[in-house]
């Protein structure tokens, strides 16, 4: 059985005392802020801003920092190879590539044709589409290797609706240029405001390692509020993971990517586009918490259980004493001693009697 310290430090430690709530309602406002300079032959020279970098735009919980990028311009919708690196669309003869059929894993419809270099016994199937279809590899190195010095501003709203408690994890203040100068830190929680590579290097991952072939951060805020103390004690907790699984080498798992794609018209009207690869960080912004106040309902039940557990604790021992005991009956008969009138003497307890109980053996 628990000894009455260990039940005050339940009681007390545990709150057994408060009234809790889990139901956290909470909102997240994220931007991204920096700006760097490429020079590619496929983009020429060009300046990245927020606009470009950052998917989605409106800044939600989980947002996309693009750091590398294959590059697939002047694609127009017309008849081409397909890629070599595509299995279901090599061939030897026309018959392996059936018209109106769309090749497994890969970028258009076959026309019918096989396409073979000359003296060649093998090609790849025409497609109906996007041409030219991509065909370049992952940069060896990232495009924006410098997106580590980029900002994260993460504007947290909670309420806890059971005690109609709220909070912001951005300090209150009403100097314009706070946000502009301040950067977060053990000693600043209420500047929400998070260097790229920082937030990288607290999960235990290296930033370029990351920017080259993707991944996924996740960013857990945590509030733990006792609304019995005041509530410049209520401070935010923030704890930083990295979510994707990692794997040794250059497996085809590691990373984080999609492709996108920008549409133009040229002067004849025809459509064209640009398509990317993005290769980048995505982040998983969550948040739980927790709040505990003062109630006399939970401090009721909590305190008739502990005296209800003592309650137990003695009827165990006389069950004990009464049934498991080589000298049960002794005991058994001074527990429920029966008065008997004719003979008042037989209720009394001799020396004799008192040395058997203190000598008994379980």
């Amino acid at each position: 059985m628990s000894s009455p310290k260990t039940r005050r430090w339940v009681f007390l430690m545990k709150k057994g005392y408060q009234d809790t709530d889990t139901s956290l309602q909470s909102s997240i406002i994220t931007k991204v802020k920096g700006v760097t300079f490429t020079n590619t032959s496929e983009l020429g020279e060009r300046l990245w801003d927020v606009a470009d970098y950052v998917i989605p735009p409106q800044g939600e919980n989980i947002f996309f920092v693009i750091t590398n990028l294959i590059v697939t311009p002047n694609q127009r919708q017309e008849t081409c190879a397909e890629s070599e690196s595509i299995p279901n669309a090599v061939c030897s003869e026309d018959s392996d590539c059936p018209p109106g059929e769309p090749v497994m894993a890969g970028n258009g419809v076959r026309t019918g044709r096989c396409l073979r270099a000359e003296n060649v016994h093998r090609g790849t199937c025409e497609i109906f589409a996007w041409c030219p279809v991509e065909t370049k590899s992952r940069p060896e190195k990232p495009l924006l290797s410098k997106a580590e010095d980029f900002t994260i501003y993460i504007k947290n709203f909670i309420r806890f609706p059971k005690f109609n408690f709220s909070k912001t994890n951005v300090l209150d203040t009403k100097d314009r240029d706070f946000l502009k100068s301040c950067q977060f830190g053990p000693k600043n929680l209420y500047c929400p405001i998070f260097r790229l590579g920082s937030v990288v290097s607290w999960t235990g991952s290296n930033f370029q390692e990351i920017a080259l072939q993707g991944g996924v951060i996740g960013i857990q805020i945590e509030w733990d509020c006792d609304l019995d103390k005041a509530p410049s004690e209520c401070n935010p907790r923030y704890h930083f993971s990295r979510l994707d699984s990692t794997f040794p080498g250059n497996s085809v798992s590691s990373g984080y990517n999609f492709r996108f794609a920008k549409y133009y018209r040229d002067a004849d009207g025809v459509e064209f586009r640009t398509l990317m690869k993005a290769y980048g960080i995505r982040f998983d912004v969550m948040v739980n918490g927790r709040a505990g106040k003062f109630n006399i309902i939970p401090t009721v039940i909590n305190v008739a259980s502990g005296v209800a557990l003592m309650g137990v604790g003695s009827f165990i021992c006389d069950l004990v004493l009464i049934y498991f005991i080589k000298k049960s009956n002794f005991y058994r008969n001074k527990k429920f001693e029966e008065a008997r009138s004719s003979h008042p003497g037989n209720a009394k307890v001799n020396v004799e009697q008192l040395q058997n109980l203190q000598t008994v053996e379980a």
